[in-house]
């Protein structure tokens, strides 16, 4: 695996690639990784001929007080995954490289609407920076293909509409979660949970299956299931940022659909984003539903 730090140097490796035809995919991370990191590795790699893994932790995505300045910074053994996983290349720029003139004078990519709800409500300007920086390693890495893993549900449909909106020629896959035997969503930031917490941590998922059942069933109280869930997560030492039940694509919530857009939605997706002790965690469910 060749360990790449500069924008140049990037282009140079990746040019002679692309002449001699080779595809190329994208896994754009912050490091840390974990088996759903590799997970996305290894689809990759068969997807495309040449597999890049970006490690950057995106200053522009964290707001005031969040954990930039804790977030684990692994390089070493993130190297020694992606070797064993086969990635062909390590893009791990300087906050620097990726931002020469620093983040108050960067260009922002906005995508409207869809980030504004959820976690683009819960952590203002969030969005703002992953749409920025996501735009900016597809210009550099220019792939065919581009991962991301659906835990980051939300995430993966604002980069969807920006790939439309912007027009990038690269095809979006979205992996599913990669979850523990006991159904938690394996997540770089599991790292500051304690071996209770971890315990606590694994009632979102039992909850979100018990949901997704009743939804296809044909229970449209989404307002009572809502409420009810958060009522047993609270129980359980879960503090709630929010669970909405919404739209799969448009992420409008169930309960603000007109009837005519409620009797069209065949599927939702169950959002949740929640602290267990200080560690915001998100988790996600689609389901289909009775039309």
């Amino acid at each position: 695996m060749q360990t790449i730090h500069t924008i140049n140097e990037l282009r140079s490796t990746l040019t002679s690639y692309r002449q001699s035809g080779q595809t190329i995919a994208l896994v754009p991370t912050m490091g840390n990784l974990h088996d759903g990191h590799i997970n996305l590795v290894d689809q990759a790699r068969r997807l495309a001929d040449i597999t890049v893994c970006s490690i950057f932790v995106n200053p522009m995505q964290f707001g005031a007080g969040e954990d930039l300045d804790a977030y684990p910074r692994t390089l070493a053994q993130d190297s020694q995954r992606l070797t064993a996983a086969n990635c062909d290349v390590l893009f791990a720029p300087t906050v620097s490289e990726v931002y020469p003139e620093g983040l108050q004078e960067q260009t922002v990519v906005h995508v409207p609407g869809i980030s504004a709800r959820h976690c683009g409500a819960s952590r203002p300007g969030h969005f703002d920076g992953v749409t920025t920086v996501v735009s900016k390693l597809f210009h550099m890495v220019q792939p065919d293909h581009a991962l991301f893993g659906l835990k980051d549900y939300q995430q993966f449909q604002v980069i969807r509409k920006m790939v439309a909106d912007q027009c990038f020629n690269i095809t979006l896959h979205g992996v599913p979660t990669v979850r523990d035997q006991h159904g938690l969503a394996l997540s770089s930031r599991n790292g500051y949970l304690t071996a209770s917490q971890i315990e606590t941590a694994r009632h979102l998922y039992r909850q979100l299956s018990l949901v997704a059942s009743d939804i296809r069933q044909g229970n449209n109280n989404f307002s009572s299931l809502e409420n009810n869930s958060c009522q047993y997560w609270e129980s359980h030492g879960i503090r709630m940022d929010y669970f909405r039940i919404c739209h799969y694509q448009t992420l409008q919530p169930m309960t603000e659909l007109t009837d005519d857009e409620l009797a069209a939605a065949d599927h939702c997706v169950l959002l949740l984003a929640a602290f267990v002790g200080k560690t915001r965690l998100i988790d996600n469910m689609v389901t289909s539903r009775p039309i």
